[in-house]
């Protein structure tokens, strides 16, 4: 009797913690699936591997968060985008050699005194279109450091807390990868001024960018580096200019320049020798890199369209035909510069919803008045009509 019923309290006893282990594996799995981090963390977890492999680095120790922030990892030998392959910016490009590059390729350089030591935040700024993006992707590409895209999609979470994890994982993970570059495009839509209507969580992750960015200051060795990209710097906090050590103009490029760019966009392409890139950059008054390369692009068409065109009346020719300066000449007649652009579409835009000068009536307001008029002598006409009925004769 005895032995029976302690083999049923040993039944029961493996029963309930058999239960007890079940309930946990339920509830793991159940918070595993409400993690909305998960997909993300798995995805990053074999995009890191891969980072490694092609870094040549161990696989290192990472936390859930950064494993998210892996996701925006670039390596720059997959970085195409090279100093030569930029026009114009000499100057610009030497200082950020000696002042950005070097420190991170050679530190034994700089680590004489408190003076010489690495930037800690780099700021470009200037017009759209003008190669800041690409300069950035130049600095990585030549510095051979890590590349860290930062992007707000990745930081916003809907659970409390977890924005500060994700930005404090940024700067870990740059740690970890060092050299390696944090790079935070359109800067002011993420660091611009504070105001006592934003929403706290941004505030939050605002002040814990800052508070992690100054930490590395503290480390002589750490070489991670902040660098933004921005056409507003008048939005920016003032914080935040503060951690910005060093800032350069990229301007809209000269004469001289656009020349340099048109000469770089058209290497390798199937063009005639005789082009004049002077004359055309001399038309080209105000434009960008980014204007110069959509007018070639748009020039490049052309030969398309005329092996089309021949092909329609029954004439086969092998290939098209080589590009011309009277390409370059007739697509710069028929294009315009992208603030132009912009400028008119907004004009245009005001006239669709009927926005005009005071004091100024246009042909429609005069039909809608005659409209009025007609109506209300026909109104008057039948009152009168109706009157003389109800008098009788």
């Amino acid at each position: 009797m005895a032995g029976s019923s302690k083999a049923k309290f040993v039944q029961d006893l493996f029963l309930y913690a058999a239960s007890a282990a079940f309930s946990c594996l339920v509830l793991f799995a159940g918070f595993r699936r409400l993690d909305s981090n998960r997909r993300t963390s798995k995805k990053a977890l074999q995009h890191k591997k891969e980072i490694a492999k092609r870094l040549g680095r161990p696989v290192i120790q990472t936390n859930a968060y950064e494993d998210v922030i892996a996701c925006d990892v670039i390596n720059p030998n997959l970085i195409d985008v090279e100093f030569d392959s930029i026009g114009g910016l000499q100057k610009i490009k030497q200082s950020l050699f000696e002042l950005v590059i070097l420190p991170l390729q050679r530190p034994e350089l700089f680590s004489y005194g408190k003076l010489l030591g690495p930037q800690k935040g780099v700021l470009l700024y200037g017009p759209p279109g003008t190669g800041k993006t690409m300069l950035a992707k130049a600095i990585a590409k030549e510095s051979g450091s890590a590349f860290i895209n930062v992007r707000m999609s990745n930081l916003m979470s809907k659970w409390f807390g977890d924005a500060q994890k994700l930005v404090a994982a940024i700067f870990s993970l740059a740690y970890k990868l060092q050299p390696a570059i944090i790079f935070v495009d359109e800067v002011d839509s993420f660091l611009g001024r504070r105001h006592k209507t934003d929403n706290v969580a941004m505030l939050i992750m605002k002040t814990e960018f800052m508070t992690l960015w100054d930490g590395f200051t503290t480390n002589k060795n750490a070489r991670v580096m902040v660098l933004g990209a921005t056409n507003r710097p008048a939005e920016l906090d003032e914080a935040i200019l503060r951690r910005f050590s060093q800032a350069f103009e990229i301007g809209r490029p000269d004469q001289r320049e656009r020349a340099e760019i048109m000469r770089i966009i058209f290497a390798g392409e199937r063009i005639h020798d005789n082009i004049d890139f002077d004359h055309i950059a001399a038309l080209c008054e105000g434009y960008t890199g980014s204007d110069l390369f959509n007018l070639c692009k748009k020039a490049a068409y052309f030969p398309i369209r005329e092996l089309l065109d021949e092909e329609k009346r029954g004439i086969n020719a092998p290939e098209p035909r080589y590009l011309r300066q009277s390409d370059l000449e007739e697509a710069l007649a028929t294009s315009q510069r992208t603030e132009v652009a912009a400028t008119e579409y907004k004009g245009l835009n005001v006239q669709s919803t009927g926005a005009r000068r005071p004091g100024r009536r246009e042909a429609g307001d005069y039909q809608f008045q005659d409209a009025i008029n007609e109506l209300f002598k026909i109104v008057v006409s039948q009152i009168i009509s109706l009157q003389s009925r109800s008098q009788g004769p």
